[in-house]
C-alpha cells in the first residue's frame, strides 16, 4: 500500500491487489514506530494521521517476577514523534489508501487475489488473479510481491527461502481494559511463561508466548487452565478472563523468521515479509516493510516512469535493504534463542538478567534499544517528488482465458 501510494504520487500507474473486501483482520502488526511516523511527516500527512484514534507509548517496560524494569526510552530519539503509535492496521491501511486515492494512477483492487504469475521469455509480465467474477490477467511493467510470510508470489516465482527458525509461537487475544488498570505497555515474565500486554484504549491486546508447536498440548489441558495461567501473570485480569469463551477467541501466530536468497527476478521484486519474514520481537516487521517500500520507490520510481527498469535496478533494492533486514533478524534470533527459549524452558524462578540490570543502573542505555526498535539500522527518507502523472499506463487488466 505504501509503495503504491509513493509511486502513484510520482505519476506511475499502480494497481494494489487486496484479496479481501476490506482490511478488517485482527492481530496484524499494529505498531507504528517513529521511523514510519517520520515518513508521514516528510510526506506532509503526519498531523492528519495522528488525528485518527491511536495510543502512544514513550517507553517499553517489563516485569520479571515482582521486579519492574524499563527496556527502552523513545523520548530522546531525533525524530518528530518520540513514541510508538498503536493503531489497528485496518485504520492505517484505510488512511494510506485515502491518501493514495488522491492520485489518478492509484487503483486499489479489493477481492482480487494473485494466484499465479504470467511470464514471457523468462520475464514476469503480470499476475493471474482470482476475483468474484472470475480470473483476470493483470499485466504490468513490474510485479511487487508484498503478500507476507506465506507469499504466493515468491512461491510461484520459485525464489529460494532460507528458514532461520524460531523457538516460539504466539497466542493473540483481546481482553477488556478497566480504567484503573496499569497504563503502560508491559511484558510479564515468570518461569516458563511470557505475556505481552499492549494498552489499546478499551482493551488489552495480549500476546502469550508458547514453545514452538505446543498449541495442541495447551488446548488439551483446556481453556480454564489457560485462563489460570494468564491470571497468574496478570492477576488484575482475573475478573474478565471469562471473555475468552472458546479457542475461537484466541488467534495463533505461527512465528517464522526467514529471508529470500534473491529478492527478485526479471519483472518481479519481493519486499517486506515476502522477502524477509520477521519475528514479532520488537514489533518491527511492518516498519521494516515500509522502509523497503520507500527504498523501492526512491530507486525505481523514475525508472518506472521512463520504462527502463532493469534487473540491476531490482537487485539494487535488495542491496539497499538486505543489511537492515538481516541485522534485525540476527538480533531477533539472538533474543529468541538466548532469552525467550530459556524463559519458556525455565523451571525455577527467574531473576533479572544482568544486561537488564544495567539498563536500570544506567538509564542512558535504554536509548540504544529505543533507537534500534524505533528507527532501525538504516532508516529511509522520502526522495521522490510529487508530480503530475505522465500519459501511458503501466498496468493493464484483461479477463483470463
Amino acid at each position: 500500500m505504501m509503495l503504491g501510494y509513493l509511486l502513484a504520487r510520482m505519476g506511475v500507474d499502480v494497481a494494489v491487489l487486496e484479496k479481501h473486501k476490506d482490511f478488517l483482520r485482527d492481530f496484524r502488526g499494529d505498531t507504528i514506530h517513529p521511523s514510519t511516523l517520520e515518513l508521514m511527516h516528510e510526506l506532509g500527512i503526519l498531523r492528519e494521521f495522528l488525528q485518527r484514534p491511536h495510543q502512544e507509548t514513550r517507553e517499553l517496560a517489563g516485569q520479571i517476577g515482582d521486579e519492574r524494569i524499563t527496556l527502552a526510552d523513545f523520548s530522546h530519539l531525533p525524530t518528530q514523534c518520540k513514541f510508538i503509535a498503536f493503531m489497528p492496521q485496518w485504520d492505517f491501511l484505510d488512511f494510506i489508501a485515502e491518501q493514495a486515492g488522491r492520485f489518478p494512477g492509484f487503483h486499489l483492487m479489493r477481492q482480487t487475489e494473485a494466484i499465479d504469475l504470467i511470464s514471457e521469455n523468462g520475464r514476469v509480465i503480470g499476475v493471474i488473479a482470482r476475483t468474484p467474477t472470475g480470473p483476470v490477467q493483470i499485466r504490468a511493467t513490474l510485479v511487487i510481491g508484498a503478500d507476507g510470510r506465506h507469499s504466493i508470489v515468491r512461491q510461484c516465482a520459485g525464489l529460494r527461502v532460507i528458514n532461520l527458525g524460531a523457538p516460539m509461537d504466539v497466542l493473540w487475544m483481546r481482553i477488556s481494559r478497566h480504567p484503573d488498570d496499569p497504563a503502560r505497555t508491559l511484558g510479564r515474565i515468570e518461569a516458563g511463561r511470557m505475556l505481552v500486554m499492549i494498552e489499546r484504549g478499551e482493551y488489552w491486546q495480549c500476546a502469550f508466548l508458547i514453545p514452538k508447536g505446543a498449541i495442541d498440548e495447551i488446548k488439551q489441558r483446556g481453556l480454564p487452565r489457560f485462563r489460570d495461567e494468564l491470571a497468574s501473570l496478570a492477576p488484575f485480569l482475573r475478573d474478565r478472563l471469562d471473555e475468552l469463551k472458546s479457542w475461537d477467541d484466541i488467534s495463533l501466530l505461527t512465528v517464522v523468521v526467514d529471508h529470500l536468497q534473491q529478492w527478485s527476478k526479471p519483472g518481479l521484486l519481493c519486499i517486506g515479509d515476502a522477502a524477509h519474514a520477521m519475528s514479532p520481537v520488537g514489533g518491527v516487521g511492518i516498519n521494516l516493510a515500509i522502509q523497503d517500500a520507500v527504498a523501492a520507490a526512491n530507486l525505481l520510481g523514475s525508472k518506472l516512469l521512463d520504462g527502463t527498469v532493469s534487473s540491476d535496478d531490482l537487485r539494487a533494492v535488495q542491496h539497499r535493504r538486505e543489511f537492515p533486514a538481516r541485522a534485525t533478524q540476527r538480533l531477533q534470533i539472538f533474543i529468541q534463542n538466548r532469552v525467550i527459549r530459556r524463559i519458556l524452558g525455565a523451571q525455577k524462578k527467574i531473576t533479572v538478567p544482568f544486561p537488564f540490570k544495567l539498563l536500570q543502573i544506567f538509564p542512558r542505555l535504554r536509548q540504544i534499544g529505543a533507537r534500534i526498535i524505533g528507527i532501525g539500522f538504516r532508516p529511509e527518507h522520502i526522495r521522490t517528488p510529487e508530480a503530475k502523472p505522465r500519459p501511458g499506463a503501466t498496468v493493464k487488466m484483461d479477463k483470463a482465458g
